[in-house]
């Protein structure tokens, strides 16, 4: 009888010592589905950091928008009332993460991520620290964005004029497709399948990823593999909780980011060709041309030259990634 007590004892001991085990807490969240590549890459990041601080941080994980519009969860992580957030309106944590939006300018998401992990990509993560945020890595959020619609093959720019497309209200994205001769429309995102259905708006513009977690490809009738632009994906922590972890927590934080967007990245783009099989037993598919697709870079050129001028980034800064992706010429 004595050693059953004992037993019971040290059981429960040992599971009041695990309920209390975390010295800290990351709560994060996103508006993407459980089944998404983003959603599968931060469970390995809850498994990964638990693990390596050896329980001190524990994890706490909410998709589909359970707690809130992004706008309202990335202003949670800014005060520290939650501790992480991956998704849009990375431009108010910093506008020069626009550059990467920049219509045309990388022909390939590798492109991107070499610049995201390069000297500019780090300084513009250390540039969010002003908005009460530590942006350890950034990757991209799926591959490049494509555009769908219902009335008719887009090939060249002129097949885009007078479309009307649903966009997020991203400026660099409203500028792109005004100076393309289409007319963007605001539409929220969890609305949009219903407006592609009624024929509020003709079409939309996402990655695969998106489209086919989203199932626009059930109100779509054409894709046309436009490569335009490509979003990128800040991991954002609180500045506030970051700061203070003790450093060997800080850099475990951060290793693991790093190793958490790596796979993201792989996920996202490795998925990318069974998203378009899915997507062209749906929808028409085309690919541009080569000789359409300068076409396209010349008609928005001006919206680079817009954001330069605005002084989201540079004109140093624009010049260094069009040397990367062998585009140096077309601003000469």
């Amino acid at each position: 009888m004595r050693l059953t007590h004992l037993m019971m004892a040290s059981l429960a001991i040992g599971f009041t010592t695990s309920l209390q085990a975390a010295d800290f807490t990351f709560k994060y969240a996103h508006s993407q589905t459980d089944e998404a590549p983003r959603s599968e890459s931060m469970r390995y990041f809850k498994e990964a950091l638990e693990e390596r601080s050896d329980g001190r941080i524990a994890v706490e994980l909410y998709f589909n928008g359970t707690l809130g519009k992004e706008e309202d969860v990335l202003q949670q992580v800014q005060m520290g009332l939650i501790q992480g957030y991956r998704g849009g309106l990375f431009a108010q944590a910093n506008p020069a993460y626009l550059i990467y939006t920049m219509p045309f300018l990388f022909t390939t998401p590798e492109q991107a991520i070499d610049v995201m992990e390069g000297e500019l990509g780090q300084a513009i993560n250390e540039g969010a620290r002003e908005s009460q945020l530590h942006i350890p890595v950034t990757g991209v959020a799926g591959g490049m964005r494509q555009l769908t619609n219902n009335v008719r093959a887009v090939n060249q720019v002129d097949d885009l004029r007078g479309l009307k497309i649903r966009t997020p209200p991203l400026a660099p994205t409203l500028r792109a497709f005004e100076a393309l001769g289409a007319s963007p429309q605001q539409v929220p995102y969890t609305e949009t399948y219903m407006a592609l259905r009624t024929g509020v708006v003709d079409g939309q513009e996402n990655p695969p990823s998106n489209i086919a977690d989203m199932k626009f490809h059930e109100a779509q009738e054409y894709m046309s593999l436009l490569n335009w632009q490509i979003h990128p994906d800040p991991f954002f922590i609180s500045a506030q909780w970051y700061d203070q972890l003790p450093e060997e927590l800080q850099s475990i934080v951060d290793d693991v980011a790093q190793e958490t967007m790596t796979r993201s990245n792989e996920i996202w783009l490795a998925s990318e060709a069974n998203y378009l099989d899915t997507l062209g037993e749906h929808m028409s598919i085309n690919d541009i041309a080569d000789e359409h697709r300068q076409g396209f870079v010349d008609a928005v050129v001006p919206v680079w030259e817009h954001f330069v001028e605005r002084g989201d980034f540079s004109q140093e800064q624009l010049e260094q990634i069009l040397a990367l992706t062998d585009q140096a010429e077309v601003l000469e």
